[in-house]
């Protein structure tokens, strides 16, 4: 595993090197700029001029990126253009709230993927898999957005069971918690989840065609024997793969829903901050989800050799 590791260093360092790059300068290729963001829009040009040279916005783009990406490296993540408090502090604020979210969700989307995919993969009638098709369809056509603002209409106004926006944090108040994250969270999961049951479904029907399927049946095992031992051991690998790939999205997603459900966290905090043209937290927010999924990959590798004895870590 040790060398596995080291071999992917050299590739992990170079895409986040290039995302620095592509995170530094997106935010500057939108519309707009910052000092005159600032500043007000009947500042004076003199006025706008003393912010942009406070802020270094004044030197190259070459010096202001290799200024950031030194802060960077060092620990130091700069200072907040619009609140003047540091983007470390700022992060860590909202980043409970987020971890939050993304954890309920990316247990739902594992629970309700693996069951779903393991629901149509089995041996069953012909209207189950019909009926779980459908479903999956659904879940799959419906952005989160969507399925946050129907849930809000139906569990949290037309049958007020659950909150319908805010938040309290699950360490503050475990219940009450709950009961705030669980419609945020299910509006991530559902199409998430809908895709991993799809991609489970499909693996476990071709693995019913290996031959050593065949072999446990002749062994005298039974259907449910073949099912859990066999076919849902070896299509557990795409489900790795397809998680892994699916807990990436779930941060992109949980802008959106943050939005809808009125949360505070790391998607509301990217949202103002382009708004506000507030450049460094941008960046810093773009290159921690970059870095967050490229660890997730790796995770993702390392877990799928352990399912999947014939997956060799060295092998390239």
């Amino acid at each position: 595993m040790l060398t596995f590791l080291l071999r992917r260093l050299p590739s992990l360092v170079v895409v986040l090197l290039a995302s620095s790059a592509i995170a530094f300068l997106l935010p500057r290729l939108a519309p707009g700029d910052a000092a005159t963001t600032i500043a007000g829009p009947d500042a004076a040009p003199e006025a706008v001029d003393a912010v942009r040279h406070s802020l270094g916005l004044d030197q190259s783009l070459p010096s202001q990126y290799l200024h950031w990406l030194g802060g960077v490296l060092t620990g130091d993540l700069g200072t907040s253009f619009t609140t003047g408090r540091p983007v470390a502090e700022l992060l860590t604020d909202r980043a409970a709230s987020t971890i939050e979210l993304a954890g309920a969700a990316a247990l739902l989307m594992t629970v309700l993927g693996i069951g779903l995919g393991v629901l149509g993969g089995a041996r069953r009638s012909r209207p189950v898999r019909a009926a779980v098709d459908a479903f999956s369809s659904a879940l799959l056509a419906a952005p989160p957005f969507l399925t946050g603002l129907l849930l809000v209409l139906a569990l949290g106004i037309a049958l007020p069971v659950l909150p319908a926006s805010g938040e309290v944090s699950l360490l503050d108040d475990p219940v009450i918690g709950a009961q705030y994250v669980i419609m945020p969270a299910v509006a991530l999961a559902l199409p998430q989840a809908a895709a991993i049951g799809r991609l489970v479904q499909t693996e476990m029907r071709r693995s019913r065609g290996e031959e050593f399927v065949d072999l446990a049946r002749a062994k005298g095992l039974s259907p449910a024997q073949v099912t859990r031992r066999h076919v849902l051991r070896t299509s557990l690998g795409t489900a790795v793969v397809a998680i892994g790939l699916r807990l990436g999205e779930l941060l992109a997603g949980a802008i959106v829903v943050e939005a809808v459900f009125a949360r505070n966290g790391l998607g509301s905090l990217a949202v103002a901050s382009m708004q506000s043209r507030d450049y460094l937290v941008v960046q810093v927010l773009v290159l921690l989800a970059v870095a967050v999924a490229a660890v997730i990959q790796i995770l993702t590798e390392l877990v799928l050799a352990w399912l999947d004895p014939r997956v060799r870590l060295g092998a390239s």
